[in-house]
């Protein structure tokens, strides 16, 4: 890891939210030359500089560089993109029920802007793009999911279409971050905290979940080993959503109540990380499966990777597909997870 950021430029996008931080926070400890936080929310951007204030270079200015743009606007993209090694998209509309009422706006972000950043990696010779993606681009559902779709398509695509630019595209692909905004566990905390009753969808739902840390070394894992093409998906944990609510309740020892409401738009009882169609070209490799391009001649060109060398490739007859039904944790790991957490 070392040798992957020291003295490099790394440019994030979306990376005033949950994610961004712990991603800087990490790669602090590299020694990059810079970390460029591109984000629109001005708030935010003062609360991470004041965060990282005490980081500087040897001659004394700051590492951490404050870009406010949004991913629609490519010239700012541009702009921000140029002199940058390494670029990790994470910038995105994420909530799945104001999406379903607002697509149009999704795309904007979601697509366009992916494509705003591809371009500006392409023009400006970025070394590597990952893209941070979601187990809801697995077989979509809902408008979140389907924008994430097509941005990993067009992330593996651009590998193809980029002529004689260096830049290597990858994708990563995960659940519910542990304590990231907007997730389940807040969401529950709050109801718990303030007393209020506690919305369940589904008592058969059940979600892959990812600690902070671990979606961090993916990323980590996707910049150091991808040639091209992949998505990265790591092999998770998944919780039954009335097992979480139950331990979060016996932990706090509350008396909220639980209220079915039924599955909202764009809502899944399982999720899947790895469909049937992408089984037959994913490797099995350390603690991740890396799924390959469908496409011909990538196929040809993956033998030097780490992961073919290395890993195995997935047997159809052992596995079909990899959801989130099929490894669920029993309530005391659950309980020991949430221990763990600063809740």
């Amino acid at each position: 890891m070392k040798k992957m950021f020291k003295g490099k430029s790394i440019l994030i996008t979306g990376g005033t939210g949950f994610l961004g931080r712990a991603l800087t926070k990490e790669i602090l400890k590299y020694k990059p030359h810079s970390i460029r936080i591109f984000s629109r929310d001005e708030v935010k951007h003062h609360k991470i500089q004041e965060m990282f204030k005490d980081y500087t270079d040897k001659s004394g200015e700051p590492i951490i560089r404050n870009f406010i743009g949004d991913v629609r606007d490519y010239s700012r993209v541009l702009r921000a993109t140029k002199g940058v090694d390494i670029v990790i998209h994470a910038a995105a509309l994420k909530r799945i029920d104001m999406i379903e009422y607002n697509v149009e706006e999704a795309i904007q972000t979601n697509i366009n802007g992916s494509l705003n950043v591809i371009k500006a990696c392409l023009e400006n010779n970025v070394e590597k793009a990952i893209f941070i993606s979601t187990d809801k681009a697995c077989c979509p559902v809902n408008s979140y999911g389907a924008c994430k779709f097509v941005s990993e398509r067009i992330f593996t695509e651009s590998n193809y279409s980029k002529g004689k630019a260096r830049t290597v595209f990858s994708c990563v692909r995960y659940g519910n971050v542990l304590e990231s905004t907007g997730s389940v566990i807040p969401f529950f905390m709050e109801k718990i905290r303030n007393k209020e009753t506690i919305p369940l969808t589904d008592e058969r739902m059940t979600r892959f979940i990812i600690t902070s840390k671990r979606a961090v070394n993916l990323i980590f894992q996707a910049i150091a080993y991808g040639v091209g093409g992949e998505v990265f998906v790591p092999r998770l944990p998944a919780i039954k959503i009335t097992d979480l609510i139950e331990v979060l309740k016996e932990k706090f020892n509350s008396e909220s109540k639980i209220k079915k409401v039924g599955i909202r738009p764009g809502e899944k009882i399982h999720e899947l990380m790895v469909n049937k169609s992408e089984v037959s070209r994913t490797y099995s490799f350390d603690n991740v499966y890396v799924i390959t391009s469908s496409i011909e001649e990538y196929q040809q060109k993956i033998s030097p990777a780490i992961y073919a060398k290395k890993g195995r490739k997935i047997n159809e007859s052992l596995m079909q597909e990899y959801k989130s039904d099929t490894s669920i944790l029993d309530k005391l790991e659950l309980r020991k997870i949430i221990d763990s957490l600063n809740l």
